[in-house]
């Protein structure tokens, strides 16, 4: 089969739909994907998304942000220094949430390795899969990193894994039950899941509408919202305790989502819906552009 046509809800097994979102490939090929949602629990998916070998072509451009490194334009170098410090939040997080000064960690979709550098840099042992090989080549040459291929998830010690970290894959992948089955295997029963996906009940979504650039069609499967990621977690044995707001995605993806639109002024555009959003997280986290949740085991 070359599309993944969803008839069963993944999460509460429904089998009604309502029509979402048209969305638009804006990023790589122009094509029109819907976007749909389950009438019992609110679950918003992307129907009819390429399968897994057929995703491949959707990827293929240089400007990818999640697995390049590239400054050109204004917005990569802004991405760039965001970067830098969400790297220093992201590994205090981890730090905080495990309890733990250093251990085992395994960042699922690490890309070109920088927050598996910086784990190690504080002193964790790093496991890091990366489905990218280009990406794969780019931490072994710059950081030293050996990173494993998807498949070698299966082969991880259960129960090894003082904390697994998602930045922004949940919604790539594309058997969502069978990944988290297998985080709930390689996770210490006194570890932290720590999942960072976008928001599509945020401020800038619900600007945006089928604009906003976070839904990313075909690339994103999944579209979670708080209650359905709180739901997904408990539907696997998982415990939400925390949840964080990660305000700086709504600078980058408005901005991103005015270049779609063939704004001349995109960036300035940007810069003012991302600072709307931000002050709509004062009263409201859950109205962030993403979202950082952590998961222990119930």
């Amino acid at each position: 089969m070359d599309t993944l046509n969803i008839n069963i809800c993944p999460i509460c097994g429904n089998n009604h739909f309502l029509h979402e979102l048209n969305c638009v490939d804006h990023y790589a090929t122009g094509e029109k994907f819907e976007l749909l949602k389950c009438s019992e629990c609110g679950f918003v998916f992307t129907q009819d998304a390429p399968d897994e070998s057929k995703i491949g072509r959707y990827y293929e451009t240089p400007d990818y942000i999640s697995h390049s490194d590239t400054t050109k334009g204004l917005m990569n170098r802004v991405y760039h220094w965001v970067r830098e410090y969400m790297l220093r939040r992201k590994s205090s997080l981890v730090v905080n949430e495990s309890k733990k000064a250093n251990g085992l960690i395994l960042d699922i979709g690490t890309g070109t390795g920088y927050f598996s550098n910086k784990m190690k840099s504080i002193g964790w042992d790093v496991k890091a899969i990366e489905k990218n090989p280009q990406a794969r080549d780019f931490a072994k040459q710059h950081f030293n990193l050996d990173v494993d291929d998807e498949n070698s998830l299966g082969y991880y010690e259960s129960g090894s894994f003082d904390a697994i970290t998602l930045w922004h894959v949940m919604e790539h992948l594309q058997n969502l039950n069978v990944t988290w089955e297998t985080l709930g295997r390689l996770l210490k029963d006194d570890g932290v899941l720590v999942v960072a996906v976008p928001n599509p009940t945020s401020y800038d979504a619900n600007y945006y509408k089928e604009w906003w650039a976070a839904y990313d069609v075909p690339r994103h499967l999944w579209h979670f919202s708080p209650d359905v990621m709180k739901k997904l977690g408990e539907k696997h044995g998982f415990t939400l305790n925390k949840s964080y707001p990660m305000p700086f995605d709504a600078f980058y993806v408005s901005m991103l989502t005015e270049k779609y639109k063939k704004n001349p002024l995109s960036f300035l555009k940007g810069l003012w819906v991302g600072f709307c959003a931000l002050i709509s997280t004062f009263g409201c986290k859950e109205k962030s552009s993403s979202m950082i949740y952590i998961f222990i085991k119930s």
